[in-house]
């Protein structure tokens, strides 16, 4: 298990970041594919596609992409993120431009601190592709931010499935989109509002699929009990273990505090000042 916990202040926002991670490969995997990159105020999971080749490495191109691609505790624009992940795909699908018959991908699930505007206004940016999720804490309710990007998650839309007849459905481990795999990448975003305390949790599906929304709050809910946020990291990681730990399993948590709350609400108050394609937005509603 590997683990780290840190802190950070971002001068501008004032905003300052207590954040943790963990990654366990797992009871049954003999390899971890899942890698991720804390850079506040950027934060990555990446989970390479599990039974395929490469898939450690896949995970890990992305990570060394977006590492190429910032400064040190620097704010990136939405369109910029937009461009790291193209190039993570292009890079992930050079890995495999030798041998036609190899398979190799990854998914990603991020969330970063963003200026958006010619007169910058900040903003939590999440993304993600694949099932790999982040999710939003405020202390009493768990939100699943990013929308899986599986076939599960499409007969969940459709209404074809319940929410209970998914954990065990037998495409459950079925992903529609992953990074790698096409000359193209369609990533989701979404623009939310930054202000006061809040909570953030990302996270390879090695949680997700041994730990349902309940048992994670739960989990969640008791970290006023523990000394560190690296107690809270690492106990949601031993979670999954305990409950089967049939995949790799990596968690971020990220605590961040803002320093100027008067400032930060307005700023982040007009959603009419973004652009079209940057309007801040929730996910849609889940079946």
């Amino acid at each position: 298990m590997t683990d780290a916990e840190h802190e950070f202040v971002l001068t501008s926002p004032g905003l300052r970041m207590r954040f943790s991670s963990s990654s366990d490969r797992g009871k049954v995997r003999t390899v971890n594919e899942d890698s991720m990159l804390v850079a506040p105020p950027l934060f990555l999971v990446a989970d390479g596609m599990g039974g395929h080749s490469f898939g450690d490495r896949a995970s890990q191109q992305v990570i060394e992409t977006f590492s190429r691609g910032i400064e040190d505790g620097s704010v990136l624009t939405p369109d910029r993120v937009v461009e790291l992940i193209n190039e993570s795909n292009t890079a992930v699908v050079a890995l495999t431009s030798d041998d036609p018959d190899a398979v190799c991908g990854t998914t990603l699930a991020g969330i970063t601190v963003v200026e958006v505007g010619v007169e910058p206004q900040h903003h939590w940016m999440a993304f993600n592709v694949g099932d790999s999720r982040v999710y939003s804490w405020d202390g009493r309710r768990l939100e699943q931010v990013t929308v899986d990007h599986s076939a599960v998650q499409e007969l969940l839309d459709l209404g074809e499935i319940s929410a209970e007849e998914a954990i065990a459905h037998p495409h459950r481990n079925v992903i529609t989109r992953a990074i790698g795999v096409g000359a193209e990448v369609d990533a989701d975003i979404w623009l939310l509002p930054l202000g006061g305390s809040q909570t953030f949790l990302l996270c390879s599906d090695g949680l997700s699929k041994e730990l349902d929304d309940d048992l994670i709050a739960g989990i969640l809910a008791d970290v006023s009990k523990l000394a560190t946020g690296q107690e809270l990291a690492d106990r949601l990681v031993e979670a999954a273990l305990a409950a089967g730990g049939t995949d790799n399993v990596t968690v971020v948590v990220v605590e961040a505090q803002s320093l100027d709350t008067e400032r930060l609400e307005e700023e982040t108050s007009d959603r009419y000042a973004l652009p079209n394609h940057l309007e801040q937005t929730r996910p849609r509603k889940r079946k």
